[in-house]
């Protein structure tokens, strides 16, 4: 892995015959869509299990065509637009959310870039196109597909889609600056944006082990562009009713179904192709097996990858509760953006000294000293903030009145409920034993027995 920057030799593309293009978008849509499929029936199958119910069972063997019986029951379901939708948008909307979803796909590797494998005699490489910007076009195309879910929440004339358009572009802003800085991270590594590059540049190593924090930042920012749980608050039927696509039905509602599966397995494609090795064979079977990453072969390890983050994806759903709109906007503005700009700024001063000829421990030594510096400038300002801070909080605490205005008020950020009046504990009250002699009950007055003897 060389490290400087170097031009990508893209030239094995754009050489197919127009016939075998054709063939290879129809493999990428019908890759997606299969996935799609099989993922629905599985995160039902895989969520049944871990609440140990049982999950689809009717439709084909163990339930498998579930989801092709759910797709067929949605497109024939009657489809209703509301009086007040705006009506050219309403119905633009799933179809500006579903057709992005699958033009990622064009630029991710399935294989090799050179001639391994051949279709109907014709020597091609297992990718429909690559791009020297290819990670850009694939930043592009997900944040179009953003609109449609806004469009949506808008042109329904609804209270309740409305807000949840708003919570998905919110959401797609605070954490597609997340994403990039952990793309960036890569293309310094890399040298490059190309796809096909850059899992060539994973021959040594993958980047999951030379870059973990960007892998766990894109894994955390790939759960949120999805609006998958414990992130989907655009669509959270607690507080939404249904999120954007409320007004929805039939067809329309299913492409908005579609699309987000389809996004789940194209972020789970890019997680692969940036982290994972992309299209490379696990390390124990690369070692003893050379054929491993040639031919078709490369195709199984890509989909096994693949179909592992999307059981990522299950095991949130069937683990995490939702979160709250404060915690999620706190999580992408306060930690995930921070974050991400430190460790890429410390990913670039790594490899320019790498660039310079710089030892590894004089590397080391420099960063270990630039984050010593770092610890202990926050510890100072944390000594210096901290004081005032408990004074606010007191002055706040003691000001708050939680009956104001004559019914119960929460306390604001800052505040705190004054103390509860607590019952006495047991030993300080006097034990009432009835029909005992001597006995006295709380208020002082004597048992019926003593008064009647009295």
């Amino acid at each position: 892995m060389s490290p400087y920057l170097a031009a990508e030799d893209l030239s094995m593309f754009g050489q197919d015959p127009w016939w075998l293009v054709v063939i290879k978008a129809v493999f990428c849509f019908a890759f997606l869509m299969v996935t799609v499929l099989f993922s629905i029936v599985w995160e039902r199958k895989v969520v049944a299990w871990m609440q140990l119910r049982i999950g689809p069972n009717r439709h084909g063997p163990w339930g498998m065509l579930q989801s092709l019986a759910d797709g067929i029951k949605l497109m024939l379901k009657e489809d209703l637009i509301v009086k007040r939708a705006d009506k050219v948008v309403y119905i633009l909307a799933p179809i500006v959310a579903a057709i992005p979803a699958f033009m990622a796909i064009a630029v991710i590797p399935f294989g090799p870039a050179g001639n391994e494998i051949s279709i109907f005699g014709t020597r091609t490489t297992m990718q429909l196109t690559d791009l020297p910007i290819a990670m850009l076009y694939i930043l592009a195309v997900a944040s179009v597909g953003i609109y449609g879910i806004v469009l949506a929440g808008w042109s329904s004339g609804s209270t309740y889609p409305l807000l949840g358009g708003l919570r998905s572009c919110a959401q797609m802003i605070s954490y597609e600056i997340a994403m990039g800085a952990a793309f960036a991270s890569v293309f310094l590594y890399s040298g490059s944006m190309s796809t096909s590059a850059i899992v060539e540049a994973q021959q040594d190593r993958w980047y999951i082990i030379l870059l973990p924090v960007s892998f766990i930042i894109y894994v955390v920012t790939m759960v949120g562009e999805t609006n998958r749980a414990p992130f989907d608050m655009p669509e959270s039927e607690g507080d939404l009713v249904g999120g954007f696509n409320t007004e929805y039905s039939s067809i329309k509602f299913a492409m908005f179904m579609l699309a987000e599966y389809v996004n789940m397995v194209t972020v789970s494609a890019v997680s692969v192709t940036l982290f994972l090795g992309g299209w490379r064979a696990p390390w124990p079977v690369s070692t003893f097996w050379e054929g491993a990453n040639h031919g078709w072969w490369p195709l199984l390890w890509f989909t096994i990858k693949v179909q592992l983050l999307l059981f990522f994806f299950i095991w949130l759903r069937g683990t995490l509760p939702r979160v709250r709109y404060d915690q999620l906007m706190k999580l992408g503005w306060k930690v995930l953006i921070p974050v991400s700009v430190v460790w890429l700024m410390l990913v670039a001063t790594v490899r320019t000294l790498r660039n310079e000829n710089y030892d590894f421990a004089d590397i080391a030594l420099y960063i270990g000293g630039g984050v010593l510096v770092l610890l202990v400038l926050s510890f100072v300002v944390d000594m210096f903030r901290g004081k005032p801070k408990e004074e606010e909080k007191a002055a706040a605490a003691a000001d708050f009145d939680p009956m104001a205005g004559g019914f119960p008020v929460p306390p604001l950020p800052g505040q705190e409920l004054p103390p509860v009046p607590r019952r006495r504990s047991r030993r300080e009250r006097e034990l009432i034993v009835s029909g005992g002699v001597n006995t006295q009950s709380d208020d002082g007055s004597l048992d019926g027995k003593e008064a009647s003897d009295g």
